[in-house]
Formats: structure tokens, C-alpha cells, sequence
């Protein structure tokens, strides 16, 4: 299938919140990580979500230029083409963008992507998210509604960070600690500035908690239970209906997480997961094992010539992909999206 329109990427988070089950949203940094999120999503029978950080589009620009913009608009082009050949329902999405960082990623991306829908076509990227929880609430809403309405008219839904995450990704770090938890009143209020749909549709990266990068369980205190708080609280103020919730959450720094904190987190609202650190280490995995396991194919030892096909990309390559395949299934499994693409 074609990437998703933004009807049809509707629909997905539409049937994702009424079903309670949340689509992985796999960060790529090359056509072998696409490769291997695509047919991950495929064998699961999983529409889903791939994503692009600023980090990511950086490497995929080429370490001459490093220019995200570029990295991200050729994958995206590559990945247009790449989908048709996979029988599931492909959103593209960009990850994390500071302030520092909007009017060299974000903002030229939705630039590119009006000017295509001007033409009659369909936006590059389906959704856009603006990570301005380093900054005040009110600064981050601020260019939460300057964003959102220019994501709106190009048909791309926008997503947002109101309140940290902990650890570090990609430049952004926050400390661990009693912060990372979004109040009620934080979520009114970006009710307030954001609406509940009628100025644009956008996604909402509430903090439970949540930390990005590798921790053992136990080492991080998630309260998935907050989200229903925050949108039982938000539908009073607003006369809406708690269930199933005025808002499409999303939960990052979600690898590592145990299966009853993913349950939880689907039975209140969470709609997309990001997954980085695991899928990260499932695609080098194998690659370290063909290495350690191959070392005299893969160097000259001793003036030898080595083993063509041990060192072979293609080779360790395939293995990479393969592993990181099987870590996207287990996350559609997860998250309860296996077996239930739209047809």
C-alpha cells in the first residue's frame, strides 16, 4: 500500500482509540532500519508508524552536510516509494524537534509539505511533533498553536510534548524526578490554547514518568493510570465525554516498559508508542554476533585476505534487518495492533 493519506492516517488513530490498541512508532535512521520496520509491520499485520528524529535525519543527510532536512525529505521520498510494495498502512512522522531546532527541521518540512498540497497532492510527512517541553508551558503552547494551524491546513497532524520526558534523545535531556509527571491543570490548559480537535487534530506526549534511553525495570516509576486522571479531569472542564477520552496520547520512552504498564497505558488513551532503544539494539545485535562469530572473514588477520561474503554488507546486513523485524512484531503484539491493519 501507498503511505498513508491523511485520511486514512485518521482513521488509523480513529480505530486505534476505539479498539484501545496503540501503533509502534519505530524511529529509522537508514533504508535498512525502514527496510526492517516495514517488514516488521508487515509480517504482524500491523499498520504503523515510522519516524524520523532530528539525530536521525542529521546521519541520513551524509556526514559531509549533516543537513536534517535534506536526510529526512530523501528517506521520506524512498520510503513513498518502498511502501507500495508492503501490504500495510505506513505513516511517517517526524520525532522530536526542539525550539532551537524548528526553523531548521519542522517548519521547512510543513513548508514543503503545503506547497504540495497546494499542487493537489498529499503533505510528505503525515505528522509533525514539536518538543517544547524544555520550554515554560505557556512559550510551548505558544508555538503549539502557530504550528498547529499551519499542520492543519497541510492536512498533517501535529504532536505534542507539554511536560518532560526524562533522560536523553538526541540533545534533549531532562532529569529524572518529580516533574515528569503532567497535571491536570497542565492538560486543561493546553486544552484551552489547542482546542479539542476543532483547530486541527493533534497528538499529546504526556509525561507519566516516562524516560527515554535504556533503564532496567524498576529503575523508572511510570504512573500510566495518570492519563485517564488527565482526561477525566479535561472532559469535565469541558463538558466532553471521559471515554473514550478527549485526547490521543502518546507515550515515549517506551522500551524497557513492562506489559502490564503498556496495558494500562492502552486502556487510557494512548494511541502511538515510540520505540528507539530496543529496536536500536536489535539491529546491532546481530551484527556484533556475525562479527565476533566471523573475525577472521571478516579482517585480514595475519596478512590473510579475509572472507568476501563474511564482511559483505548484504551479509551482516540481512541479519540486522531480520532482528529488528522481529522486534517490531513483538511491539505490534504489545500494543494489540498485530492483525488488525485496515484493510
Amino acid at each position: 500500500m501507498p503511505i498513508a493519506t491523511p485520511e486514512v492516517y485518521n482513521e488509523m488513530l480513529d480505530r486505534a482509540k476505539a479498539g484501545k490498541f496503540a501503533y509502534p512508532a519505530i524511529n529509522v535512521t537508514s533504508s535498512q532500519t525502514l527496510n526492517a520496520a516495514l517488514r516488521g509491520f508487515a509480517e504482524a499485520e500491523s499498520d504503523g508508524i515510522v519516524q524520523i528524529s532530528t539525530g536521525g535525519a542529521e546521519f541520513l543527510g551524509g556526514q559531509y552536510s549533516k543537513d536534517m532536512v535534506t536526510g529526512a525529505v530523501a528517506l521520506a521520498e524512498y520510503a513513498h516509494v518502498l511502501a507500495e510494495k508492503y501490504p500495510v498502512n505506513i505513516a511517517l512522522h517526524t520525532d522530536h524537534c526542539p525550539k532551537d531546532k524548528l526553523d531548521g527541521y519542522v517548519r521547512p518540512l510543513i513548508a514543503i509539505s503545503e506547497e504540495r498540497v497546494k499542487a493537489g497532492r498529499n503533505p510528505l510527512f503525515q505528522s509533525h511533533m514539536w518538543d517544547g517541553s524544555a520550554e515554560t508551558l505557556a512559550d510551548n503552547l505558544s508555538i503549539a498553536q502557530e504550528l498547529l494551524e499551519r499542520a492543519h491546513a497541510a492536512k498533517i497532524i501535529l504532536e505534542v510534548e507539554i511536560t518532560p520526558t526524562g533522560g536523553e534523545e538526541d540533545g534533549v535531556s531532562h532529569e529524572i524526578n518529580d516533574e515528569l509527571y503532567t497535571t491536570v491543570d497542565d492538560a486543561i490548559r493546553t486544552a484551552e490554547a489547542l482546542g479539542l480537535g476543532e483547530k486541527g487534530r493533534y497528538l499529546l506526549a504526556a509525561s507519566f514518568g516516562n524516560v527515554h534511553g535504556v533503564y532496567k525495570p524498576g529503575n523508572v516509576v511510570l504512573r500510566p493510570e495518570l492519563l485517564k486522571e488527565l482526561s477525566e479531569g479535561v472532559a469535565a472542564r469541558f463538558g466532553k465525554p471521559a471515554s473514550p477520552g478527549p485526547f490521543d496520547f502518546v507515550f515515549h520512552g517506551g522500551s524497557g516498559s513492562t506489559e502490564q504498564e503498556i496495558q494500562t497505558a492502552l486502556e487510557n488513551g494512548v494511541v502511538k508508542m515510540n520505540l528507539d532503544t530496543d529496536t536500536q539494539y536489535a539491529f546491532t545485535r546481530p551484527v556484533a554476533g556475525h562479527m565476533f562469530q566471523n573475525y577472521d572473514g571478516v579482517l585480514k588477520v595475519d596478512g590473510e585476505v579475509g572472507n568476501k561474503k563474511a564482511y559483505d554488507p548484504r551479509t551482516w546486513g540481512k541479519l540486522a534487518e531480520a532482528g529488528m523485524a522481529a522486534r517490531v512484531v513483538e511491539a505490534t503484539q504489545n500494543l494489540r495492533s498485530a492483525g488488525n491493519k485496515i484493510k
